[in-house]
């Protein structure tokens, strides 16, 4: 017998948590936290006001999360603060202390700080010494972020990593971070289906799959490279001026829509969603078969449903689907881990229960994806 061999390391998933700040606030108090649009063009405004109704009825979302307080205008927390609080609880269901956690992978959209988040929560937790990475690529980034932490702990380097997202979507879309006279119907869109929010997972190195929720496969790829920006603010790669770059709006953050996302996310031969699950199910065993929720983290139901109709193609029934945009909003790339939590909270799983979940993000059409199984 070979003495050599490394004996394989599985990925566990043995905590979770997430945070949702304030209370739950519905569609007709979007604009009281967020802040009437009063210095916008009037045509504007009245645009703004049908477009609330239409996304109401479209989205069917029954109450966002604000980390603001309506009166004071001042913010309650920041993607530090609720990615602590969400990691906290992440780390105490796992039976864990924070000088266990060896390794921290934080993912958000997009981010301009310095010193770089994932040390900022090392810090806020207590953590003097473990390795660190922030991740940065939109909805895709907390798959990312899960990717690397599960490869990292498959290869040996490290033990119990925490993974982290967060989002404060609110900070881009109340009132007062626009320049209203030159604001843009793209810009102001996003104003009814983002919320804030984090989520965290704890992971941990294991030598045989039993007892609990592992993590099976994880993926990632970008098709973008012939496609334009879906979502995006015009920020060049270098600091601007702050008083020219707010004169210009470049700062504003605007996404296409109706039409003209559609033609982008829509291919002759399929949506790119669709034809990204399929690589991944082409590239990794999983049983279609043991589907027990299937996460699709998109902001618009009627996205969703769209979605469903071409994975029913696939084997992959309606009933599987499970979101929780309608009770919290969308908080972006933090979804995929608050639903993991949410799952492990209120679910309950059986041998050989799997989860799947995937996602395009369209400020560049990355797509990742994962397969939780479990044991």
């Amino acid at each position: 017998m070979n003495q050599n061999i490394t004996p394989e390391i599985f990925v566990k998933l043995i905590g979770t948590g997430s945070y949702l700040p304030g209370k739950p606030i519905a569609i007709d108090e979007v604009d009281h936290y967020l802040g009437e649009l009063t210095e916008a063009p009037k045509k504007l405004q009245k645009w703004l006001q049908r477009m609330k109704v239409l996304m109401n009825e479209m989205l069917e979302v029954e109450y966002y999360h604000y980390a603001i307080d309506p009166i004071t205008r001042e913010f309650t927390d920041d993607n530090i603060t609720m990615s602590v609080k969400a990691s906290q609880q992440a780390i105490k269901k796992a039976g864990l202390k924070p000088e266990d956690i060896d390794l921290i992978v934080y993912g958000s959209a997009h981010q301009d700080q310095m010193p770089t988040a994932s040390v900022r929560i090392q810090e806020a937790l207590g953590i003097e010494q473990c390795g660190e990475l922030s991740i940065h690529a939109n909805c895709t980034s907390a798959y990312k972020s899960l990717l690397v932490a599960s490869d990292f702990i498959r290869s040996g380097r490290y033990k119990n990593a925490l993974v982290i997202s967060s989002s404060m979507s609110s900070s881009e879309l109340r009132a007062e971070y626009y320049n209203q006279s030159i604001v843009k119907k793209e810009e102001l869109f996003l104003r009814y289906f983002l919320s804030d929010g984090a989520g965290a997972l704890v992971l941990q190195a294991s030598d045989e799959k039993k007892d609990g929720l592992f993590v099976e496969h994880t993926y990632m790829e970008s098709i973008g490279g012939k496609k334009p920006s879906a979502m995006l603010n015009k920020r060049p790669a270098y600091w601007m001026n702050p008083k020219e770059e707010y004169e210009l709006g470049y700062h504003h953050l605007g996404q296409m829509f109706n039409e003209q996302l559609r033609t982008h996310f829509h291919d002759e031969d399929g949506s790119v969603f669709l034809k990204g699950l399929k690589r991944m199910l082409a590239k990794y065993p999983i049983n279609l078969d043991e589907l027990k929720y299937f996460q699709v983290n998109f902001p618009s139901k009627h996205i969703s449903e769209l979605i469903m109709d071409e994975c029913e193609e696939l084997g992959i029934s309606r009933e599987t689907l499970y979101t929780k945009m309608s009770s919290m909003g969308y908080a972006g790339p933090p979804m995929a881990f608050i639903c993991i939590d949410r799952i492990i909270s209120e679910e309950k799983l059986n041998p050989n229960d799997l989860i799947l979940s995937f996602v395009t993000e369209v400020s560049k059409f990355m797509q990742a994806g994962y397969a939780l199984k479990f044991y």
